[in-house]
């Protein structure tokens, strides 16, 4: 099994530690940061596969850490907070987290989450590569965009564009059915998983990233329900 590499980002020392000893215990191997402008210059050097990132830091706060990250990569974060108020999770959800922890928590219910996000994360990587083995052909090609399946690659307008991971399972979901709408609900379970329990608005997160990177892509919003990717011409 991979040696997954956990990067800690927590002003007190104390949990630091604590939780650094438990993820250690468990076979992670660990990065330990005091602030989020640390853990910024360790992501321009070194990419860990998770993040668990305290949202009250000095200086940036973990909610700006987390939409910096996000902008790049879909790499597991969770967040932990002294706050327990429901708009701070949701807020912390919406911009991208994938957990959200509760101080004073435990050490094994943090390892517990930490275990299940990494197993949610290889499911999805293993549906996603039986998918497209079982592909009848290599490439998906809707007028000006072309998904290369085999390799993941995308291009817009016969420019190659760089997708994260959720950035082309989305798309290529979208893609394989032209003009059928699918429900934010259903594109959650399909891009994250069915045990996904964050909100509905991280898929208007993916959407607004794809429509970032190929301008004018016909990816619509289908209002009060979800999205489509409309094709004239073509039938669902």
């Amino acid at each position: 099994m991979k040696n997954y590499q956990i990067a800690i980002v927590e002003d007190d020392c104390h949990i630091r530690d604590i939780v650094e000893n438990y993820l250690q215990k468990e076979g992670y191997s660990t990065l330990s940061l005091g602030s989020a402008e640390e853990a910024l210059m360790l992501w321009n050097t070194e990419r860990p596969d998770m993040w668990i990132l305290d949202i009250m830091l000095p200086g940036m706060n973990g909610y700006e850490f987390c939409k910096q990250i996000r902008k790049e990569a879909e790499v597991p974060i969770i967040m932990i907070s002294a706050r327990d108020e429901e708009v701070d999770k949701i807020l912390g959800l919406e911009l991208g987290s994938d957990d959200y922890l509760t101080k004073p928590f435990s050490p094994r219910e943090l390892v517990a989450r930490v275990n299940r996000l990494f197993h949610r994360l290889n499911s999805l990587t293993e549906r996603s590569e039986q998918s497209i083995v079982s592909s009848k052909s290599n490439d998906l090609i809707i007028e000006e965009l072309r998904l290369v399946l085999d390799s993941r690659l995308v291009y817009w307008r016969s420019k190659e564009i760089e997708m994260t991971v959720k950035e082309f399972s989305l798309l290529h979901t979208l893609a394989a059915q032209p003009n059928r709408a699918f429900s934010r609900n259903e594109l959650l379970t399909l891009v994250w998983g069915d045990d996904y329990f964050g909100s509905d608005r991280a898929i208007d997160d993916l959407v607004k990233r794809l429509r970032r990177k190929m301008e004018d892509l016909p990816l619509e919003t289908v209002w009060g329900y979800g999205y489509r990717m409309r094709v004239d011409g073509v039938k669902t």
